[in-house]
């Protein structure tokens, strides 16, 4: 039977006690939980805390994700970074990672449908580059207590039509309302016909178990990943 391996969680709201509900399934411990009450100046990224850690998950705030991260790399420890609104830092953090020699995987949405996502939008962004009659649109609704707008996955599509050689105007709206776990849909018009791609989260349960599928992989491994590599190489 395999070992169970020890794991951190730092922010410990919904997100963090999905991801610990889910942890044994993966072959986790849940060892260290740190939140606003025992980390909210960063006091909790100890040496005595992060002793014998394997992996940190990090579902904090967007402002603290950049601390924690050099923090938790300074300590030697593995890391995967759920929190979205943060990727203003993302130098400082890669640089963190590396500089210490350890390993960190980062993705705006972990849900791995929504990774597929991406490369279905990409894939129509780049066979619509050259049509000039479509205009595109990019939308998003989440929960009324979702901090970022618009949404990090959001950002990404966009950034994925743009590497896609989608060089025209996408309008970007975002909706913050009720309950809602997540919509994204990307779309493109023309006189003569329209395209909708939509991908709709069900539940938060997709973004921990592919969490959670990320921190198994991390473990042992160097560098600055991106969770697409992981899921599709």
């Amino acid at each position: 039977m395999p070992e169970t391996r020890r794991m951190a969680i730092v922010g410990y709201g919904k997100m963090g006690r999905l991801i610990e509900q889910f942890a044994p399934e993966y072959g986790f411990e849940t060892a260290l939980k740190l939140d606003e009450f025992n980390n909210g100046g960063f006091e909790g990224l100890t040496a005595e805390n992060f002793r014998g850690i394997d992996v940190a998950i990090d579902f904090s705030i967007p402002a603290a994700v950049a601390e924690n991260a050099a923090r938790i790399a300074a300590l030697g420890v593995n890391l995967v970074i759920g929190a979205t609104g943060w990727q203003q830092d993302i130098d400082r953090v890669r640089a963190a990672v590396e500089s210490h020699g350890t390993g960190a995987v980062w993705s705006p949405n972990y849900s791995v449908g929504v990774n597929a996502f991406f490369r279905v939008v990409a894939e129509a962004a780049r066979l619509l580059a050259a049509q000039p009659e479509y205009g595109s649109w990019a939308w998003e609704i989440h929960h009324s207590a979702k901090k970022d707008a618009p949404s990090g996955t959001l950002l990404k599509l966009v950034e994925e039509m743009r590497k896609a050689g989608y060089r025209r105007a996408i309008d970007v709206s975002s909706n913050r309302a009720g309950t809602h776990p997540g919509t994204h849909e990307i779309g493109f018009d023309s006189a003569a016909d329209s395209i909708t791609l939509r991908h709709t989260a069900r539940s938060r349960e997709g973004f921990a178990r592919g969490a959670l599928k990320a921190a198994q992989w991390v473990v042992g491994k160097r560098g600055f990943h991106e969770f697409g590599e992981i899921v599709f190489g």
